[in-house]
């Protein structure tokens, strides 16, 4: 069959859908190599040939998001089995969709790649925030069109290239009519949708989420870099209704704000650096009220939770009654604990300041000479815990790939068939790849298995049947013995002893006792500081207000780190009982945590006060009748906009 018969058989339009979409490709592909090269000056200091291939890989995910999104109609016209579409008026209609859409697309990517030096990010939809108020922006384009003419003769040249080799098909009204035209377009649309679903999130993997601008940073080690990665097609999509950081001008003087609330810290005159190991255990769905240590009055002093192993260590840690998480889903807990940025309003790694140049515990102590991992037992980029990890300067990622290709291990054999490698092999791989680790290092890892659907190892059903209240009971208990194991064979390193351990939770889960169900007691989770050396304290702090965002300054504090750092958070250790805080945010109300008393503020106005330490179930508000409000008021707003507008600005590491 030559080439025209075959574009005249009954598989002409999708043939046609195919051949089009891969000139798309190419055209995203051409973008790439152009912004590439027009900004090549920059990506040149952190990019050599491996990461530029790398960073090629990765883009083909985005364009194959945009271009899912952007061609969705030409795709839809083209594949409805429907015989009254097949003339030739219908077909020049598709093809002037398809041109006028992907021209759209190419335009966007060759003018970022002139914007790019301004901003050294791709273009997300804050640009139409930025510029509304702009009224010379017609000069300004004039101007770079003129300055930039080559890459006007390429984007005629592409556009031209595309219109002469569209792919039209070529139906007769004999074969529209066929029985076989309607099996073979219907099973091409069946076929189309997953295909095209699968392409728009970035994968159909149940523990993928739909990919963000934020995903760009697993294929690149700098934050600028993965500028490459994305296309701006793709990053105005998935940032449109995401721009949550703005400047609400709660106070107009800068030295006003700063002398109320600033997240910068400081190194006090004396500090000496003290070079431990870290070792950072975030446990998935791990709420306080699963812990018998911490819930001596429950069921009449009769629970005993179901975590008998860290009930055990806790009696040799450092720990607080008054604890919490700083957002309610796993990927608010990864900035909170590792970088000291909480949630406030949407996950930080769904929104465009993800970006923004990180700090955190990684590239702070990698600044100090430390090896730094992330240990995750998902498929490798699930969560965006990947691409976090690696923005924020962990130098090593080790998923389930990494697993699966080490020898000492089952494989896949240990895959829990959801999520990811059941807790306690890989907690074994961890300790086994610590193990070679050069010291001081950081080695943080997050676990996976107490998770729906809450299922322990097959092989282990019977010595974890169901048991208590929840289903996550059980899996609460696996993990547990996870930990024994895993602290079993840790205290036969030669660096367990020089090591911090910190034991914390992302969030909380199913609860069964009403204290934990309150707008305060859903945050509820441990977080535990446990030296073998005995150079912290074993004691519960009872005044202590802890949160995940002070994980990261109090153990600098500890570290006695030298240089100052940002972080939304407070060295515990080292501030005064009174004055430490916790923040979290949910479903449009701001909570603020701090000495008797807990907040809750709209953004304008305050609408509940509660002595949370007496008033556990928060059945009191004494909202207009403490004094403290208003402080609390004035600390909260200034918190807001610091976060605000750091995120906004870029301003979230100490130049």
């Amino acid at each position: 069959m030559n080439y025209k018969k075959f574009l005249a058989s009954r598989f002409a339009p999708l043939v046609a859908v195919v051949c089009n979409l891969l000139m798309a490709y190419v055209l995203y592909f051409v973008a790439r190599v152009v912004y590439l090269l027009e900004n090549y000056s920059i990506f040149k200091q952190g990019l050599d040939t491996s990461g530029i291939v790398s960073a090629f890989k990765g883009g083909m995910m985005f364009d194959s998001s945009a271009i899912m999104y952007t061609c969705s109609l030409y795709i839809a016209m083209m594949i409805l089995p429907l015989h009254l579409k097949e003339n030739s008026t219908y077909h020049k209609v598709c093809k002037w969709i398809f041109v006028v859409v992907n021209t759209v697309a190419l335009v966007m990517n060759l003018m970022d790649a002139v914007y790019f030096q301004y901003t050294n990010r791709r273009t997300t939809s804050t640009v139409f925030g930025e510029f509304s108020h702009e009224g010379n922006l017609a000069g300004i384009f004039g101007t770079e069109i003129l300055s930039h003419w080559y890459l006007v003769l390429i984007a005629v040249v592409l556009v031209w290239a595309m219109w002469k080799l569209y792919v039209m098909p070529r139906l007769t009204a004999g074969h529209a009519r066929n029985w076989r035209y309607y099996a073979i377009m219907t099973a091409g649309v069946l076929a189309m949708v997953p295909a095209m679903i699968s392409g728009m999130r970035g994968g159909l993997a149940t523990a993928v989420r739909p990919i963000t601008v934020s995903n760009a940073n697993q294929y690149v080690d700098r934050p600028i870099d993965a500028a490459l990665v994305l296309n701006t097609p793709f990053s105005l999509i998935r940032t449109i209704g995401k721009n949550v950081y703005s400047n609400p001008h709660y106070f107009k003087d800068q030295a006003q704000l700063e002398a109320i609330y600033t997240p910068v810290h400081a190194a006090p005159d004396s500090a000496t650096f003290t070079p431990k190991n870290v070792v950072v255990i975030i446990i998935e769905s791990y709420g306080k009220e699963y812990m018998g240590f911490f819930n001596h009055d429950l069921d009449g002093g009769k629970y005993k939770g179901y975590t008998p192993f860290c009930d055990s260590l806790l009696t040799q840690s450092l720990t607080f009654k008054y604890s919490y998480a700083c957002g309610r889903k796993s990927i608010d807990a990864m900035p909170s604990i590792l970088s000291s940025i909480p949630m406030m309003k949407e996950p930080f790694i769904l929104t465009p300041a993800s970006m923004n140049e990180l700090s955190g515990m990684a590239r702070q102590l990698g600044d100090k000479g430390y090896t730094t991992a992330f240990f995750h037992g998902a498929q490798n980029g699930s969560m965006g815990f990947e691409a976090f990890a690696r923005s924020t300067g962990f130098q090593q990622y080790l998923g389930r790939t990494e697993f699966n290709a080490d020898p000492s291990t089952r494989g896949d054999r240990d895959f829990d068939g959801t999520w990811a490698i059941w807790d306690d092999p890989f907690l074994q791989f961890m300790c086994h790849k610590i193990n070679g680790f050069k010291e001081p290092f950081l080695a943080t890892v997050f676990t996976a298995s107490s998770h729906h659907p809450f299922k322990v190892p097959k092989e282990l059903e019977n010595q974890f049947p169901e048991e208590g209240t929840q289903p996550i009971h059980k899996c609460v208990r696996y993990t547990d013995m996870a930990l024994r194991h895993f602290f079993e064979q840790a205290t036969k390193q030669p660096w367990y002893n020089n090591t911090i351990f910190i034991i914390t939770a992302d969030h909380t889960n199913l609860s069964t006792h009403d204290k934990y169900k309150t707008d305060l007691g859903v945050y509820s989770i441990p977080i535990i500081f446990f030296t073998p050396d005995e150079s912290l304290p074993a004691a519960e702090l009872e005044n202590v207000v802890m949160q995940q965002s002070s994980i990261m300054p109090t153990l600098m504090g500890i570290l006695d780190y030298d240089k100052p750092y940002l972080a939304f958070g407070c060295d515990v250790l080292n501030t005064p009982v009174d004055e430490t805080w916790a923040f979290n945010y949910n479903n449009g109300i701001y909570q603020y945590i701090k000495g008797d008393w807990m907040m809750q503020h709209d953004g304008e106005k305050v609408k509940a006060m509660f002595r949370f330490r007496n008033d556990t179930m928060l059945r009191y508000n004494l909202v207009g009748k403490v004094p403290i409000q208003q402080q609390m008021e004035i600390e909260l707003k200034a918190l807001i906009q610091q976060y605000m507008t750091r995120m906004s600005e870029d301003r979230l590491t100490i130049k």
